[in-house]
């Protein structure tokens, strides 16, 4: 199986692609579709669109698992994010791809086993399965590895949006 996991964001979107095969997880690419907090706000969504198009065009993922919204205090971001959440479901929807959400407390457990799980457990336990010699600077990019990896591990339960 070969998913697309995604930590959206409306400033940086973070992206990993991972294959799961017989109980074995390998990267094959991650990154951050990032934009311009001086781009009008529908441009900085159509950037994110065009760019998960791209992407999925490129790799061809079986799913596309993204982790659902986290509210925080600040109003304003959170419908910003949830926009760009959005976009990840119409890029899946548009293409014919599963799309499964999960909560960060389901994330933590899947990839670290505790659903209270840190920041710095859950990055070691992704770099651990990943088999990665290191992790990238952007935490979003991390945690779309962790959301890959919770979809692999709950993909026989999960339901698709």
């Amino acid at each position: 199986m070969r998913i697309l996991g995604i930590d959206p964001g409306f400033a940086i979107t973070g992206y990993s692609i991972i294959d799961y095969v017989g109980n074995k997880f390998k990267l094959i690419t991650s990154g951050a579709i990032l934009t311009e907090a001086k781009t009008s706000f529908p441009l900085r969504l159509t950037k994110i669109y065009d760019d998960l198009t791209t992407i999925i065009q490129e790799y061809n993922p079986d799913a596309i698992s993204v982790e659902e919204l986290f509210f925080n205090q600040n109003v304003k971001t959170a419908i910003n994010v949830a926009q760009a959440r959005g976009i990840v479901l119409v890029v899946g929807s548009k293409n014919n791809i599963p799309t499964f959400e999960y909560t960060p407390l389901q994330v933590k457990q899947a990839v670290a086993g505790y659903g209270r799980a840190d920041k710095i457990q859950v990055q070691r336990m992704v770099k651990t399965i990943l088999k990665a010699e290191s992790l990238p600077k952007l935490d979003d990019i991390t945690d779309s590895m962790a959301v890959g990896i919770c979809h692999a591990h709950s993909a026989k339960f999960a339901e698709k949006l």
